[in-house]
């Protein structure tokens, strides 16, 4: 960690975030695309482009001031170094096949997500077997900015993926709901999106995303030491 630059820290983690986020919407377009629906590809969405994807409050403030608060410590430390990006239009009613556009193109996202955490933990692996970041290794000169890079790259995209398998609106694990749950029940999904963002505030500020995350950042340490 390069723990005497705050800024330098700050820079990486938004690069690792805009990156991880731009996937994730990305992934939504394409696999909409790939079901018949060209609305979020005519938008220009099919990009990993940050620009098209950048929600200023969810990429940017609540990240931004999430890092900071977790730099100085203390009570506000409890809101998890997350974001999230602008939703990704789709139409369900160009779709072919629609029980499973919805699944795929909901899990299309996460599935982005983990891919890249998986890569990364990959070349985690080859530098560690490597001997790269050691002293005289090949990365020694650039050490700790790629190590910070890796490390937020890691729990990014794995709490990114776990995030939005969380099965309440508006995050993507509510919309598999929709193919599973009977047609009855599809008014209270409705119902709960119109809250989905003040129950996510809520959530975030009362910590129950860090009793979620907990395991995963314990698993991440155990397999990067594996």
């Amino acid at each position: 960690m390069l723990e005497s630059n705050l800024l330098g820290q700050l820079i990486i983690y938004l690069v690792v975030l805009l990156f991880a986020i731009s996937a994730h919407e990305a992934a939504h377009a394409w696999m909409s695309h790939r079901y018949g629906d060209d609305t979020a590809y005519l938008l220009g969405r099919v990009t990993l482009n940050p620009v098209s994807h950048t929600d200023p409050v969810g990429t940017l403030l609540i990240p931004i001031l999430g890092f900071v608060f977790a730099s100085m410590g203390g009570g506000l430390a409890r809101i998890p170094l997350i974001g999230w990006g602008k939703p990704t239009p789709v139409n369900p009613l160009r779709w072919r096949n629609k029980d499973v556009a919805n699944v795929m193109v909901s899990i299309a996202g996460i599935l982005a997500n983990l891919t890249i955490a998986a890569a990364t933990l990959v070349v985690i692996k080859i530098i560690q077997y490597t001997g790269a970041l050691e002293a005289g290794g090949l990365l020694d000169p650039v050490g700790e900015p790629v190590v910070l890079f890796l490390e937020f790259s890691l729990r990014m995209n794995a709490s990114l993926a776990v995030f939005n398998l969380l099965p309440f609106p508006p995050l993507d694990g509510s919309k598999v709901l929709y193919s599973v749950l009977p047609a009855s029940s599809h008014h209270v999904l409705d119902s709960l999106e119109r809250y989905g963002f003040i129950i996510l505030m809520a959530f975030l500020y009362f910590g129950f995303f860090r009793i979620i995350f907990s395991p995963v950042e314990q698993l991440l340490v155990f397999l990067v030491r594996l």
